[in-house]
């Protein structure tokens, strides 16, 4: 009797990436609920213990992998050190931001925010890179600033929070991919470890401003054990899908990894409505417009990929990087 053989291993290792590309992309999905859970600490308190809590679970993992070695070097290279730096004051924006949307009741700005950031990251490719778009990236982009118009209309004003979201993100990402080409990379751990180091002096004096101020002061120990679990699991929360994330590209297509991040604003959409946020016509109309420019952008990319064009920078894919 045939006994069926065994995936090829090849197969299992895109299987592995793809399941954890979509782990991943599905916790970051998750977090608004995180956050709403935690709104009555307030954005600024929510951003510092982010920072404090994912730095000292940071420092515990380089220390048991030993890897404080890589961070030296990291340390001992301007070039490096200078651009984690810059990409500390972009994450940090972007944490606080979304946090502050999350806790605002605008969930559904934060989500607007990741769907637009592929479209931010090819026109940055232009504008930084000097890069030369297709005129199917060109279509793209045009719809998208059609769609930010339409909703800017509905709103009433600008919507700065997904536009700071969707920068701030794409700024990240940008900085991720010079320091790749000037350095051959840093791995997520070692740039979180010296990001958030990096982040730490100003998240920590945040605290105490909270802490001796005339507001609510600091909530963390003020509203309960599960209030108090909550903020501590702020390390977890930002190191577990990052992990995954970089499971994920190791072991699929950069092409892939464009469209499992998807995932992540889909999510987040889904999750404001659930709480409670309201989509009149007009919202639709805006966001439509905003999956419209989407799914040219991928239709292009996948195009591209079937003729076997090779690209270095993220033109070529609907700009891939790590979540919220």
């Amino acid at each position: 009797m045939d006994h069926p053989s065994p995936p090829p291993a090849r197969t299992v290792h895109t299987r592995t990436g793809v399941l954890a590309g979509l782990t991943a992309y599905g916790l970051w999905g998750l977090f608004p609920f995180y956050f709403h859970a935690l709104r009555s600490a307030g954005a600024l308190e929510l951003l510092a213990w982010r920072i404090v809590f994912s730095l000292a679970l940071s420092v515990v993992l380089v220390t048991a992998l030993r890897r404080w070695a890589r961070v030296a070097a990291v340390l001992r290279s301007p070039a490096q050190r200078g651009l984690l730096v810059a990409a500390a004051v972009a994450v940090a924006v972007n944490w606080g931001v979304y946090g502050l949307a999350v806790v605002r009741g605008h969930v559904l700005e934060a989500a607007l925010g990741y769907f637009v950031n592929p479209l931010l990251t090819v026109l940055l490719g232009v504008l930084v890179l000097r890069e030369r778009l297709r005129p199917g990236q060109w279509v793209a982009v045009g719809t998208g600033l059609v769609a930010v118009a339409v909703i800017t209309a509905d709103l009433g004003r600008l919507p700065w929070m997904a536009l700071t979201v969707a920068v701030s993100f794409a700024a990240y990402g940008l900085l991720k991919n010079q320091l790749g080409r000037r350095g051959g990379g840093v791995d997520p751990l070692t740039g979180l470890t010296v990001e958030t180091a990096v982040l730490l002096v100003p998240a920590v004096a945040a605290l105490l401003v909270l802490g001796l101020g005339s507001g609510h002061g600091v909530t963390f120990a003020a509203e309960g054990p599960w209030h108090t679990t909550l903020l501590v699991l702020a390390g977890p929360t930002t190191l577990v899908p990052l992990v995954l994330f970089a499971t994920a590209a190791a072991r699929v297509p950069l092409s892939v990894i464009g469209m499992l991040q998807y995932v992540t604003p889909v999510l987040q959409f889904v999750a404001a409505l659930l709480l409670g946020e309201t989509m009149p016509a007009s919202r639709w109309i805006g966001f439509a417009l905003v999956w419209l420019a989407l799914a040219v952008l991928t239709a292009d990319a996948l195009r591209q990929q079937g003729l076997g064009v090779r690209r270095e920078s993220p033109r070529g894919h609907p700009g891939t990087v790590r979540g919220p």
